[in-house]
Order: C-alpha cells, then structure tokens, then sequence
C-alpha cells in the first residue's frame, strides 16, 4: 500500500510552473494504475508536466517521442523492469537516464541492490512522502554544478 503524506505547506519544495513557461515534464512509468494516476496527480499540482506508461516497452514508446525531462519508474514491473528500463534509456539517451528517480514497495533484491549502488540513482521506499518525491526530482533536475 501507497502511503503519501501531504504536509501544509509544500510550495517553497515545488517546482512551480511561471505563467507562460510549462513545468519540467515526467514520465511516470508504474504497472499499478492508481499509483500512477496519483503520482501523476501529485506532479501535476506541483507544476510539472506529466504522462504515464503502464510498463517498461510503453515507456521506451513514449520515450522516443521525446520531450521528457526526467522518470519516475517503478523497479518491478512485468516485462522490462526499472533497472531494464534504465539500461534503454542510458543507450538512447544517457544524460535523460541520469535523471531517473525510482519507486518501490518490495525488498531491494542483491542484484536491484547492485543496480542502485553502480549507477547512483535514486530510489523511494514506499511508502514515501509527497516532498520524498518532490526532492529526489529537484536533485536529478538540478543543473550540474
């Protein structure tokens, strides 16, 4: 179960969208529709721009359209998991796939473990809260210093 905690005051962490310039636009990658649905609802109050892909090969369709800033995927998932997903979206586009942030509810297997150790990207534990999200975003969205 998805547990998300929806504090007051969440502006000053949000990434806000300015009259005339759209958010930054993500891709929600999750086999469970209602979690996909509600993250996606929860970017989207934040400002973000937001399209969902139910698997991994739904992901990578969407993904050679183009036009996304960043990913929130799920890690298991049937088909082509997150780290799957990952390896794809490094081949297609590697700076797109150093702005990925992962979601999961299961216990990290070693090799998932590993995946996360080597590449450094972020994963939420859920249940997560809504600035869980919210930062890990910013931080594979903060232009490199």
């Amino acid at each position: 179960m998805l547990e998300v905690t929806m504090p007051g005051k969440v502006a000053q962490e949000s990434v806000e969208a300015r009259p005339g310039r759209p958010g930054p636009s993500v891709l929600v990658v999750d086999d469970e529709p209602a979690i996909a649905s509600l993250l996606a609802d929860l970017l989207e109050l934040d400002g973000y721009r937001v399209a969902t892909a139910p698997n991994g090969l739904a992901a990578l369709d969407r993904l050679r359209a183009g036009g996304f800033d960043a990913i929130l995927s799920d890690v298991r998932m049937p088909g082509l998991d997150g780290p799957g997903l990952y390896r794809e979206v490094e081949r297609l586009d590697p700076a797109l796939a150093h702005r990925m942030v992962f979601v999961t509810g299961n216990v990290l297997t070693e090799d998932t473990a590993d995946f996360f150790a080597a590449t450094g990207a972020p994963c939420l534990r859920k249940p997560f809260a809504r600035g869980d999200v919210q930062r890990a975003l910013q931080q594979v969205l903060a232009p490199a210093r």
